[in-house]
């Protein structure tokens, strides 16, 4: 059995001591600086190291900010909506599953708020998908946060040794739902996603590997996707072979040399931002020393969103979309 599949099994177990009775709380937010609660929901008190902040919550989070699109979409897929005060930074749109959800909270700012608009929010929870999320230069760091009575979490992802897999998936969604004293659904969100993971594989698995050069963004370089983020692990899952699996960072610059020299079969295109996946392609295809790359040379691109190719719960809709854009024949 799967690892990640067992864990969800295991998790599912454990939710029959977890009601979700508990999602509620009681008087008072959830946090390690409200310790006089006169009884514990099930669950709690539960301690959590993430990205090397330890924290004790007595209680689940009443009052949650999410600060990045994967992240408002995680607590929205554990049906946490009624627990958000604040969502802050779309890469695109929110999934049309999600949306009715979303449109019922509020929107604190469409980038990152300001610490004063964060504060006025009254969160105890504060969940970024990215560091910039935290950046202390804004007001917005962690141990500030916690000073004002804020706990948070930071998105796995970004403070993970070695490569980012499905193992960390299920760490990111485990302890989230855990936190919310919500293992239940956790565990049936890490069930869908393994299920339909494991179909793709198995379409994919006898067919060739195409190789693929992800291209992000950039001008005189290129900002590509490298072996440390879950957007190599998805590349792979889908069928293909990510060129610069060798670089180690989620997301880092190459020249085009380097593109040119290890002839990529596809383009995966990062559809985000002001500049459209069109302009992207026609950077390339305009590009006379990129004229002899295959991909480049038969026009072969594929396409997915940002917010897809980052950890939460749009893996599983990545892995699908890009195997079918890879293997058509497959689908």
């Amino acid at each position: 059995m799967p690892p990640f599949r067992a864990l969800a099994r295991s998790l599912a177990s454990a939710a029959l001591l977890l009601p979700l009775a508990a999602c509620g709380g009681s008087d008072g937010g959830g946090g390690s600086d409200n310790p006089g609660r006169a009884s514990a929901a099930p669950g709690f008190p539960y301690t959590v190291t993430n990205c090397g902040v330890s924290t004790t919550y007595t209680a689940p989070p009443r009052r949650a900010v999410t600060l990045n699109q994967h992240s408002t979409e995680l607590l929205l897929a554990l049906g946490l909506q009624d627990r958000m005060v604040g969502t802050a930074y779309l890469d695109d749109a929110v999934l049309p599953r999600y949306r009715e959800a979303y449109d019922r909270i509020k929107v604190l700012a469409a980038e990152y708020p300001s610490k004063e608009l964060l504060l006025g929010a009254e969160p105890d929870f504060a969940y970024g998908g990215y560091t910039s999320a935290f950046d202390k230069s804004q007001g917005r760091d962690r141990e500030g946060l916690r000073a004002s009575g804020i706990n948070s979490r930071l998105n796995v992802e970004y403070c993970t040794d070695g490569r980012v897999g499905l193992d960390r998936l299920k760490t990111e969604i485990t302890e989230v739902a855990a936190t919310f004293g919500v293992p239940d659904r956790g565990a049936r969100l890490i069930e869908d996603q393994q299920r339909r993971i494991d179909a793709v594989t198995a379409r994919v698995a006898a067919g060739p590997r195409p190789s693929v050069f992800v291209f992000d963004s950039g001008e005189g370089s290129a900002s590509t996707s490298g072996g440390k983020g879950i957007g190599n692990e998805i590349v792979s899952l889908a069928g293909g072979t990510n060129v610069f699996a060798d670089l180690q960072a989620t997301f880092g610059e190459v020249s085009w040399e380097q593109v040119i020299e290890r002839r990529p079969e596809v383009v995966l295109i990062y559809d985000y931002g002001g500049t459209s996946v069109e302009a992207k392609k026609q950077r390339l295809l305009n590009d006379p020393a990129l004229a002899e790359v295959p991909a480049v040379k038969n026009r072969r691109f594929a396409v997915l969103p940002l917010s897809s190719a980052v950890l939460g719960v749009r893996v599983a809709d990545a892995v699908e979309s890009l195997a079918a854009q890879l293997h058509p024949g497959t689908a």
